[in-house]
C-alpha cells in the first residue's frame, strides 16, 4: 500500500479507537493493538515529514513551549448567562419567553465549572480552538486543547462547524493534580476550575497534556446553518459527530418537568465525576432563540439556576495563628478534613477574635462550614446541641507564636497586631508582597525564591533586593539557580526600578494602604518627599483616605528605620515621583463617575477592569457608599449588589460593561 496513504488511514483509525476508548467508553480494540498502530503510524511520520499535521494522533501531546497566544475575534459572542436561585424565579424566566412564543418548550442541561471554549472545523478538521476572553475577542489555545484526548481532530460534516462548550478537570483528576502539588511542596490549586483554566492558559504544552482535561460540548453555534433548528436536536448532532456531550439532558414543556430535572441533577451533584453549580435552561428551537436575542446583559433564551452554596459539617480540631506582612494575628481553623464544593477542606481563616466569639467555636466543636463562592472555605457556625462537654472555649493568645513579642488590639479595630516589626513572619510577608505582581513585580523572586534566599541570609530586607547582585557567587550555589536565570532576575530588579510611584507605594506594605489608596496618594502628591512630609491633615484630606489610614501613614513615616529604608531605595534609583494622570481623550459613559467592582467577572481579571475604568476616567472605590455612582458585578455577587440596590445606586452587569467600554475603547 502506497504509505501516504497508509498514514491516512492510520490517522482515522486511531481516531476512530480514541472516540470509542474516551468518549463512548467501548474500545473494540486492546491497548496493546493501539499502541501498535501509533508505533507505525509514528515510523512512518518520521520517514515523511513533508506529511506532517498537527492533527496527528501522535502529535496530540507533544511537549511544546509556545510563544504566546494570538487573539480571535468571535463571531457571534460569548456572553454570561443570568442567574437565577429560587423556582419563582424560574417560574419569571419561563413567562417572559412564553410572553412571545406561547408553545415556547426548553432544554434542562447540567451547568458546568470549568472554562469556555469554542471549537472550530473547516470541511471535518480541527482549526482552532478559543477562549471566551472578553465575550468578544479571546486566546487561540488550539495546541493545548489538542492534548485533550476526547476532542475530535476530524468529524464527519463539511464546510465551517463551531461547537462551544466548557473544559473541565475531572474530580478525580484534580485531586491527583493536588497530591503531586503536595509531593512538590507547591501551592494546591483552589479548584478543578481554576487548576482547568491554568492547564489551558499554560505556553507549555506538556502542562496541558499532563493534567487529564475534559470538555463537554454544549452549544452548536451555527447550527441552523447545517439545518438543525432545536437545542436537542443539536445537542444529538453533536454526539453523532463524535463530540463528548453529556446526553443527560431533558426536553421539558411546563416548569415542573424543569424543576424536576434541576432537583434530580441536584440529588446526584456530589456523585459526578466533575463539578457542577447549576441547571441550565435554554429555549429549545433555535429560530425562537434567534428571535429573543440578546439583552445588553445576558441572553434572553437562556438562564443558570446555581445551587446554593454546599454546607457541610466537621470537627473543629484547633486554633493556630497566622503572621502577616502587617503584623496582623490571623485566627486559622485546623478541620477534620471534609469534601465541600468538590475539593478537600482541612483549614479556614477565622478572621479575627470577634468572629470566633460572635459565632461561639471552641475547639473540639462540631461545625458546619461552606465555601463562599464556591471558593473560600469559611466556617459559619457550631452544632451546640453536639456538645458533649470536652469543648474549650478559645482564649486568644497574648503573645506572637513566631517571635513570642506582645500582641495588641487597637482600639476600634477587630485584629490583634504583633508589636515587633523585626518579627521574621513580617519580615519574610513583606519582601513576598514587595516583588509581588501587583506590587514591583519582580518576576524570578517567587515566594518560594523568596524563602530560599531569605533562610539563607541573603535576603533580608527589602533594600537587600537591590544589591543582589553583589551576591552572585553565593546565589548560585544554592540549589536551583543558573547564570542564566540569575541573570534574567537582575534585568527583572533593574527593570522594576522604573515602576511607578503607586506601585512602590503599595509595595512597602503599609497598613491600610492597599492599591486603591497607594494611587491615589502619589496623584494627589505627586512625589514621595511629599507623601512623607504631608500632615495627617492633608494626608485625610485626599478623597477615600480618611484619617485612619492617615493615621497609619504618619506612623509608618515617623519610624527612623522606614526613613532609611526610603533613602536607600532613592540610593538604588528607584522612581519616586509619579507620572501626571493622562486624561483620556475619548468620550467615556465612565469618565468622573465613582465605580464599584464586585463578583466573578469572566471577561477579564478584577484589576484590568479596574484599569480599563481608569483609563476611562472612572475612579474605582471599594466599598459601596451613597456616593457611588455605578456598580458592575459578574458572577456570584453579593453584598456589595444588594447594598447598592438598597441605596438605589445604578447597577450594570458585566456583558453591558464590556460592551459599553468596547463602543469607546
Amino acid at each position: 500500500m502506497d504509505e501516504a496513504l497508509r498514514i491516512q488511514q492510520l490517522r482515522k483509525q486511531l481516531e476512530t479507537y480514541a472516540r470509542e476508548y474516551y468518549i463512548q467508553d467501548a474500545p473494540t480494540v486492546t491497548d496493546q493493538e493501539y499502541d501498535r498502530l501509533m508505533h507505525e503510524l509514528e515510523d512512518l511520520e518520521a520517514g515523511h515529514p513533508e506529511l506532517a499535521d498537527p492533527n496527528s494522533p501522535t502529535q496530540r501531546v507533544i511537549g511544546a513551549i509556545l510563544p504566546g497566544f494570538e487573539k480571535y475575534t468571535h463571531a457571534r459572542r460569548m456572553l454570561s448567562l443570568g442567574d437565577i436561585f429560587s423556582r419563582e424565579e424560574l417560574e419569571e424566566f419561563v413567562a417572559r419567553v412564553r410572553k412571545e412564543f406561547p408553545g415556547a418548550s426548553f432544554v434542562a442541561e447540567c451547568k458546568y465549572d470549568g472554562l469556555a471554549m469554542a471549537l472550530h472545523y473547516e470541511d471535518g478538521r480541527f482549526v482552532r480552538a478559543v477562549t471566551r476572553g472578553d465575550g468578544l475577542t479571546g486566546e487561540v489555545v488550539t495546541a493545548n486543547v489538542r492534548t485533550i484526548r476526547s476532542v475530535p481532530m476530524y468529524i464527519d460534516a463539511p464546510g465551517h462547524v463551531e461547537v462551544r462548550g466548557e473544559v473541565y478537570m475531572p474530580k478525580v483528576s484534580f485531586e491527583r493534580l493536588n497530591e503531586v502539588q503536595t509531593t512538590l511542596h507547591l501551592p494546591l490549586f483552589a479548584n478543578p476550575r481554576n487548576a482547568a483554566a491554568g492547564s489551558i492558559r499554560n505556553l507549555e504544552t506538556s502542562v496541558a497534556a499532563s493534567r487529564n482535561l475534559e470538555i463537554f460540548l454544549y452549544w452548536y453555534q451555527n447550527a441552523l446553518e447545517h439545518g438543525i433548528n432545536t437545542q436537542a436536536r443539536a445537542l444529538e448532532a453533536m454526539h453523532a459527530m463524535g463530540f463528548p456531550v453529556n446526553m443527560d439532558f431533558a426536553v421539558c414543556d411546563t416548569v415542573d418537568e424543569l424543576w424536576a430535572f434541576i432537583e434530580k441533577t441536584r440529588e446526584k451533584r456530589s456523585s459526578l465525576p466533575y463539578e457542577i453549580d447549576g441547571v441550565v435552561i435554554k429555549v429549545n428551537s433555535l429560530e425562537q432563540e434567534e428571535a429573543l436575542g440578546l439583552n445588553a446583559k445576558t441572553p434572553r433564551y437562556a438562564i443558570a439556576y446555581k445551587y446554593p452554596a454546599q454546607e457541610v459539617q466537621t470537627r473543629l480540631d484547633d486554633i493556630f495563628l497566622t503572621i502577616g506582612r502587617t503584623g496582623v494575628a490571623t485566627p486559622n481553623a485546623v478541620l477534620t478534613p471534609v469534601r465541600v464544593a468538590g475539593t478537600l477542606v482541612s483549614a479556614a481563616s477565622l478572621h479575627n477574635e470577634d468572629l470566633i466569639r460572635d459565632r461561639d467555636l471552641r475547639i473540639g466543636d462540631t461545625v458546619i462550614i461552606r465555601k463562599a463562592g464556591d471558593i473560600i472555605p469559611e466556617v459559619i457556625a457550631s452544632v451546640k446541641e453536639r456538645r458533649d462537654g470536652t469543648q474549650v472555649p478559645y482564649v486568644f493568645p497574648g503573645t506572637c507564636p513566631v517571635c513570642g513579642s506582645e500582641l495588641i488590639r487597637l482600639p476600634e479595630e477587630a485584629d490583634h497586631f504583633c508589636t515587633n516589626p523585626d518579627c521574621p513572619a513580617q519580615v519574610l510577608g513583606s519582601l513576598i508582597h514587595f516583588v509581588s505582581r501587583e506590587a514591583m513585580n519582580i518576576d524570578g523572586l517567587g515566594e518560594k525564591k523568596v524563602r530560599q534566599l531569605h533562610e539563607a541570609h541573603l535576603l533580608d530586607t527589602i533594600q537587600d533586593i537591590y544589591h543582589l547582585a553583589e551576591k552572585r557567587e553565593e546565589i548560585l550555589a544554592l540549589h536551583g539557580w543558573s547564570d542564566k536565570g540569575f541573570d534574567k532576575l537582575l534585568a527583572n530588579i533593574d527593570g522594576s526600578r522604573q515602576r511607578s510611584l503607586a506601585d512602590l507605594l503599595f509595595g512597602l506594605g503599609i497598613r491600610l494602604v492597599g492599591r486603591k489608596a497607594a494611587g491615589l496618594l502619589a496623584d494627589a502628591f505627586g512625589s514621595m518627599d511629599a507623601i512623607m512630609a504631608a500632615t495627617k491633615e492633608e494626608l485625610a484630606a485626599v478623597k477615600y483616605i480618611g484619617g485612619t489610614t492617615a493615621e497609619s501613614l504618619t506612623t509608618w513615616f515617623a519610624q527612623p528605620a522606614n526613613q532609611g529604608l526610603i533613602q536607600s531605595l532613592k540610593e538604588a534609583g528607584l522612581n519616586m515621583v509619579q507620572a501626571p494622570k493622562e486624561v483620556p481623550s475619548v468620550s467615556s459613559p465612565f469618565a468622573g463617575k465613582t465605580v464599584v467592582l464586585t463578583g466573578t467577572l469572566s471577561g477579564m481579571s478584577r484589576n484590568e477592569a479596574k484599569a480599563l475604568l481608569e483609563s476611562l476616567g472612572a475612579t474605582v472605590a471599594g466599598s459601596v457608599s451613597k456616593k457611588t455612582d455605578l456598580v458592575i458585578y459578574g458572577d456570584k455577587a453579593g453584598s456589595k449588589l444588594a447594598k447598592a440596590q438598597e441605596l438605589g445606586v445604578a447597577t450594570m452587569p458585566e456583558a453591558e460593561f464590556l460592551q459599553e467600554a468596547g463602543h469607546v475603547a
